[in-house]
C-alpha cells in the first residue's frame, strides 16, 4: 500500500511540475519575449544570450543548468535532485514547443498589461512547481550552495543574483522596459507566495482561560471543530493550566468569540493567520460521522 501511495504521489508531482513548467514557459515566450521584458535568475541570462547571440533559450536552459546541477549534487537530496533535473528538462521542452507554436497575444502594445500578465504566468507556474517539491534549477541551486557554504539565506542570495541579471539586461533594454520588468517581478513574487500558501486562509486561535473545559465542550458541540489542550505555565505565578488551540474558518471567528465570552469575558485570546489548513473539515470530509474530540499535548 505504501509503495502504491508513494508511486501515485510521485506521478502526481511530476504531472503538476510539468504543468507549472508549461505555464511558466508560455508566459516567457508569448509575453516576456514578445514584449521585450527581461527576467531575473538564470532565465534572465538565457534572454540576454538570446538577444546578443541568438541562442535558443530552450537549449541554453539545459546547457547552463548542467554544471550547476553537477556542482550542487552533494547539496541536494536524491528526490530534490531528481525533481530538479526533471523540472529543468520540462522547462527546456516547453520553451522549445512554445517558440514553435504560432501564438500571438495582442495586447495593443500595452506594456503595463504585459508586465502584469508576465508576473501572473511566471508566478503561478513557479508557485505550483515549488508547491509540489520541484525546481527549475538555475539560481535556486546556486542559492542553496551559498547557503550551505557561507550561511547566507537563500532569499538574500536569490535577490542579489536577480539584481545582477537585471542590471546586465540593461545592455539590451531601455529603462522604461526595465521598470516594467521590475513590476512583473513584484507581481511574480506575490503570486508565488499566494500559490504556495494556498487559497484558503484559516485562523488558528489560542485561548487561555480558567473555563477551558466548558469552552472546549461548546466548540466541539456547537461548532464541530476539534480542540487541542496544550500544557502551559504562567511566567509570573508559575500556575499550570491547559491552553486551548483550535483552527477555524474566518467566518467562524465571531461564533468562537461568543462562546469564549459567554464562559469567561476575561479570557486571553490570540488569533493567528493560518495560510493553509489540511485535514478534516478543511480539505476532506470525515469518513465517519463522529464528532471531534479533545486532544491533550
Amino acid at each position: 500500500m505504501t509503495k502504491k501511495i508513494t508511486t501515485a504521489t510521485t506521478i502526481r508531482d511530476l504531472v503538476v511540475i510539468a504543468l507549472g513548467c508549461a505555464i511558466y514557459a508560455f508566459g516567457l515566450v508569448t509575453i516576456n519575449i514578445q514584449n521585450h521584458l527581461a527576467e531575473g535568475g538564470l532565465t534572465g541570462v538565457t534572454l540576454i544570450l538570446r538577444y546578443w547571440f541568438h541562442f535558443d533559450p530552450a537549449y541554453t536552459t539545459i546547457v547552463l543548468n548542467i554544471p550547476l546541477i553537477i556542482l550542487g549534487y552533494r547539496f541536494l537530496g536524491k528526490r530534490a535532485l531528481a525533481y530538479t533535473i526533471y523540472g529543468t528538462a520540462m522547462m527546456s521542452v516547453f520553451l522549445w514547443i512554445w517558440q514553435r507554436v504560432p501564438i500571438m497575444i495582442d495586447l495593443n502594445h500595452d506594456i503595463l498589461i504585459a508586465s502584469i500578465l508576465a508576473g501572473l504566468c511566471g508566478g503561478f507556474g513557479s508557485g505550483i512547481i515549488y508547491r509540489y517539491g520541484g525546481t527549475t534549477g538555475g539560481s535556486d541551486v546556486i542559492a542553496r550552495i551559498i547557503e550551505k557554504e557561507k550561511g547566507l539565506p537563500m532569499g538574500r542570495s536569490l535577490l542579489m543574483f536577480d539584481i545582477v541579471v537585471l542590471i546586465a539586461s540593461l545592455s539590451y533594454l531601455d529603462v522604461e522596459h526595465m521598470m516594467y520588468t521590475l513590476l512583473a517581478s513584484y507581481v511574480f513574487s506575490r503570486v508565488v507566495n499566494f500559490t504556495l500558501e494556498g487559497t484558503y486562509a484559516a485562523k488558528g486561535v489560542l485561548i487561555i482561560s480558567q473555563q477551558f473545559q466548558p469552552i472546549a465542550d461548546d466548540v466541539i458541540a456547537d461548532m464541530e471543530r476539534g480542540v487541542t489542550f496544550l500544557h502551559s505555565e504562567g511566567a509570573y505565578a508559575h500556575q499550570q493550566q491547559p491552553m486551548l488551540y483550535c483552527v477555524v474558518s474566518p467566518t467562524e471567528i465571531t461564533q468562537l468569540k461568543r462562546i469564549i465570552e459567554a464562559h469567561d469575558p476575561q479570557a486571553f485570546v490570540s488569533i493567528l493567520d493560518v495560510h493553509e489548513a489540511l485535514g478534516e473539515g478543511f480539505t476532506y470530509e470525515s469518513a465517519t460521522p463522529t464528532k471531534p474530540t479533545v486532544k491533550t499535548e
